[in-house]
């Protein structure tokens, strides 16, 4: 029960700063909030994510790649252009260690307005700091497992961020219904979004970037609105007035 309490911590907290932090505010500024809460946030990023931590400029740069160029040759991560999502994956590391490294510049409507604390950041993506976090879990596995498949799941722990982005990135474009023509593949793929926390409502969010609330339909449920809202409620953020 403690492994399984762990696990499902460590899969709802990663994945919720990912979709709140890196996605809504880095990428697309569904908010704003002061720099306090702000550095906050950018901690707990750091902590939940653990030992697949991703940079907040490097997660929005490509982001923002990813809606200009949806489905397109330009695309970070479209899976119509990958054999299986492994390749997908493989290339999307690549990219992303570019402007990690800040090797590569990226396309000026790309850049700026997003969070970056340089220590943090740095510190975050060292091989050092993704030891130390996987130490963490191995220990915390042979501490409170009483089954050896358990550890069957580490590997999910070490990669929990870009396992977390390459379900999105696959599922998202590949399977499920869409509600509106957006000019590109992305689909609504429910009844398995509660897992992702409203991610996979990629076809509303592509229609709709900007919004808060990633559920368009009734029976469409975005599980982190309500908490930006009590968020917005009790002067955390500040949601953009146009999605209150």
């Amino acid at each position: 029960m403690i492994i399984l309490i762990f696990f499902l911590a460590h899969w709802f907290l990663s994945l919720f700063f990912q979709t709140f932090y890196l996605h809504r505010y880095a990428s697309h500024k569904m908010f704003i909030t002061n720099k306090f809460n702000e550095r906050v946030f950018h901690l707990l990023t750091f902590i939940c994510q653990g030992s697949s931590f991703l940079n907040p400029r490097a997660y929005a740069i490509m982001h923002r790649e990813h809606h200009a160029y949806s489905d397109t040759e330009k695309d970070p991560h479209s899976p119509y252009f990958f054999r299986d999502v492994f390749q997908m994956m493989w290339r999307t590391a690549q990219s992303y260690k570019l402007y990690e490294q800040r090797l590569k510049e990226p396309e000026p409507q790309f850049k700026g307005n997003y969070p970056e604390w340089r220590l943090l950041d740095y510190w975050g993506s060292t091989h050092l700091s993704r030891l130390a976090f996987g130490a963490f879990y191995v220990v915390f596995y042979i501490v409170f497992a009483t089954h050896w498949w358990m550890f069957l799941l580490l590997p999910i722990h070490f990669l929990m961020g870009p396992i977390h982005g390459a379900i999105v990135n696959w599922c998202g474009h590949k399977y499920g219904y869409s509600n509106f023509d957006n000019g590109d593949k992305s689909k609504n793929t429910t009844p398995f979004d509660f897992l992702m926390l409203g991610e996979l409502f990629q076809n509303n969010h592509h229609k709709r970037p900007n919004s808060p609330n990633f559920a368009a339909k009734w029976f469409e449920f975005d599980p982190v609105y309500p908490v930006m809202k009590v968020m917005h409620w009790i002067h955390l953020i500040r949601l953009r007035e146009a999605y209150l």
